[in-house]
Parts: structure tokens; sequence; C-alpha cells
């Protein structure tokens, strides 16, 4: 995934009403620029950081900036949550994911389980559909990449609806995509929510798959990375 237009550097000033926030540019000037991120946030959104906006391509958009990634340790990590399934459908066509090789179509948003879409559905002629939900991840504790950032109680339910499929006589995975490159391995993030750790263990021994990888960022765009190494959750 490429970024259609440069990224302009900017300070955090702050992130507030999860979809906003106020940054200052070098120029000194002040905008409010759109955030696609309802999560936590933690350790990602410090008044001071350096971040990476990209302009509008809609020029009747009331906010003009989309905050894209954030410098971190010397390390971009990308904040916007309307990439990940992209990034993962682009890596499935490059076969850049040897899990999810060998189908013939992708299919984006389809309507599945309980007033659910699924984010990929992969399909081929005489192989069970592909279920895939992707999970964008870029919460950092010690060397671990870890999911969630808070209380998810749609993650919790897309883990259900998975499980459905596997009992109906599909595939399912759970791909988390980590949008940064500085972690050795991925954790569900089980003190943060703890029903949402459960559910995956038995989703998984329900035969639910589970897979990570994280991403390679530059100011030109985000690609996916290397597999990371899974700490399987606990029932």
């Amino acid at each position: 995934m490429r970024f259609p237009f440069p990224l302009v550097r900017a300070t955090l000033i702050r992130r507030y009403k999860r979809f906003l926030a106020d940054v200052r540019f070098d120029s000194g000037e002040e905008v409010t620029a759109h955030l696609a991120n309802s999560g936590a946030m933690l350790g990602t959104a410090e008044p001071g950081m350096e971040v990476w906006l990209s302009p509008a391509a809609n020029p009747d958009r009331k906010l003009k900036w989309t905050w894209e990634l954030v410098t971190i340790g010397g390390h971009l990590v990308g904040v916007n949550t309307a990439h990940p399934n992209g990034i993962v459908a682009e890596a499935i066509r490059d076969g850049a994911i040897p899990e999810l090789a060998g189908y013939d179509s992708i299919r984006r948003e389809v309507k599945y389980g309980r007033n659910s879409r699924v984010d990929l559905l992969l399909e081929a002629a005489g192989r069970p559909a592909c279920w895939v939900e992707v999970k964008n991840v870029h919460l950092k504790r010690g060397e671990w990449a870890e999911f969630p950032d808070a209380v998810t109680l749609r993650g919790t339910k897309h883990l259900g609806e998975l499980r459905d499929r596997v009992a109906a006589g599909d595939r399912a995975v759970m791909v988390y995509l980590v949008q940064r490159a500085d972690c050795t391995g991925f954790r569900p993030a089980a003190d943060i929510d703890p029903t949402y750790a459960r559910t995956l263990a038995e989703a998984m021994g329900d035969g639910v798959e589970a897979i990570c990888y994280c991403c390679r960022l530059t100011l030109d765009g985000i690609t996916i990375g290397a597999p990371l190494p899974m700490t399987p959750p606990r029932r």
C-alpha cells in the first residue's frame, strides 16, 4: 500500500474524542486532523510525538488531514486502522502470506454470521471457503506486540463468528497485523481484555487459526513484513 500523496511532518498536541487530533506543523500552523482509530492508542498518542499526516484527496472534506504514522523510538508506527484490510489483501495477492495462498478470489466485506461482515473471504474451486478477520495491532509492551489495547466486544463477537464457520466446515483465520517492525513476538493482552483472550483460546481450540505479521513502514507506504511468533492464549 502506497500513500497517494507525500506525508507531512507535524507534532502531536493532543488526541481527543477518539477520532480527532490537534497537531502543529513545522511552520507553526495548528490544525485538527482526522484519526481513523477508535482504540485506546496506549503509548502511541503522547503529546509532543512526531506524527505524519496525509492530505485529503477531497478538497471539500471538513478535516483536510489524516494522521497516518507516529515515530516512536526511531521507528515508524501505523495508527490508521483503515489500512490493514487492504495491506493484507495486497499481501495475499502477492503471495506474501503462505498460510493464505492458493485461493482464486478475494472478496471484501462479505455479510456473514449475526449481522457481521467478514474482512476477507477467500475462495477456490475444490477448497472450503476461508473466512479471514484482520485486526490492527500497534500496542507494544516490552518486546511484545499485543492486542487489544482496550476492551473489544466487537472483536470477541468476531471470534464467535469464525468458530461458527469452522463448525460449518469452512476454514477461518484471524490475522493480527502489527503496524510496526520493532516487536519480537505477539500475544493477546489478557490483562486489558481477559474475555477476548479467553475467547481466542477457545476459538483456536475449536479450529480457528491465528497468525501474526509485522509491517514494513516508510514515508512512502506500508507493506507486509515478516511473520511474528505468537504466544497462544490460555483457556
